[in-house]
């Protein structure tokens, strides 16, 4: 079979790079990215656009081991944005190294591991196996939004002291390596401050604000829920202002911790809209699923935006709304 034609922006000519982005401990050629979950764990993509002209892509989170995810139905469309409850399914960080990651670097893609688990322990163990691979990684996220079994089924981001334990112990292992850590945090506390504050004081990079709100959709004709899990995380352009919110909130608490936007991003204004509020970079997640060339055709359309606002580099409007 023939491998599908790499599609081209016919306004890719209308469009001119912004210069690199230092940040996070990286240095990327634009802000955008891929968001975890939304791209595959590989090269996905690649048959839609150029994976090496994003910031980065950031792959599915990883789990030790392989992992089965939830019962189906997993996904369901909401009047404003998506509900999944796919369950962080994977194949472990040895099976992404052995396959997914080599698929990454066939396509010259920029690649931000991420990693996930249940207990401590399994973090330690995600980011002792990404060692190996840091010259292949600019960064490692690390998932927080996740139930745990040493905080009874809570989240960890839920949590300030336990979502310094965890950054602690992956920042530990990967130490010898240099590669910056990332602390992706959820919405779904009245504590995101206190959670900033600890995963730096633990060695966090950078925060990726914010992941999935919690939501559940009920099907009337069966009286039961329409994902097999129950509920799920709602994500699309109705969480949108919760995540510039998010964002802003952390901005003025914390001016020089780096902030990883993502949470709706549909267009470059929306992208725009998240680095005034303080991100220096930004990920595009389920617009994906609409347009799987939605990351390329938004970061054209951001940098043409920013141009039309006398911007001649991403910085500028770097904490605008300040």
């Amino acid at each position: 079979m023939r491998d599908k034609p790499v599609l081209r922006d016919k306004k890719e000519s209308l469009w001119r790079p912004l210069g690199d982005v230092a940040t996070a401990g990286v240095t990327l050629k634009n802000p955008i990215l891929t968001a975890s979950g939304t791209a595959g764990h590989g090269a996905e993509l690649a048959p839609y656009f150029a994976l090496s002209s994003l910031g980065a892509v950031v792959v599915k989170s990883l789990y030790p081991t392989s992992w089965p995810g939830n019962p189906a139905p997993r996904v369901h469309n909401t009047p404003s944005g998506m509900l999944n409850a796919v369950g962080l399914q994977g194949p472990g960080v040895d099976a992404w190294v052995k396959h997914d990651l080599e698929a990454l670097r066939a396509v010259d893609a920029t690649v931000v591991a991420s990693i996930w688990g249940r207990t401590i322990d399994d973090y330690a163990t995600a980011a002792r196996q990404l060692v190996a691979s840091h010259a292949s990684l600019v960064a490692v996220e690390v998932n927080l939004s996740c139930p745990n079994l040493e905080g009874r089924a809570g989240i960890f981001a839920h949590d300030a002291d336990l979502s310094a334990q965890v950054i602690r112990v992956v920042v530990d292992e990967l130490g010898s390596c240099g590669v910056p850590v990332w602390a992706k945090l959820s919405p779904n506390t009245d504590r995101v401050l206190q959670v900033v504050e600890a995963v730096e004081k633990a060695g966090a990079t950078a925060v990726t604000l914010i992941n999935t709100l919690l939501g559940m959709q009920l099907d009337i004709s069966t009286r039961k829920a329409s994902l097999g899990n129950g509920g799920g995380g709602l994500s699309g352009r109705a969480i949108h202002p919760v995540a510039v919110r998010t964002i802003y909130d952390v901005r003025q608490a914390f001016p020089e911790i780096p902030i990883v936007g993502v949470g709706g991003v549909a267009s470059g204004s929306d992208v725009i809209e998240m680095m005034m509020a303080g991100a220096s970079l930004v990920q595009v997640g389920t617009a994906t699923f609409a347009d799987p060339r939605a990351p390329q055709k938004i970061l054209h359309e951001a940098s043409r935006l920013m141009r039309g606002l006398g911007a001649s580099r991403w910085g500028d409007v770097l904490n605008a709304a300040h």
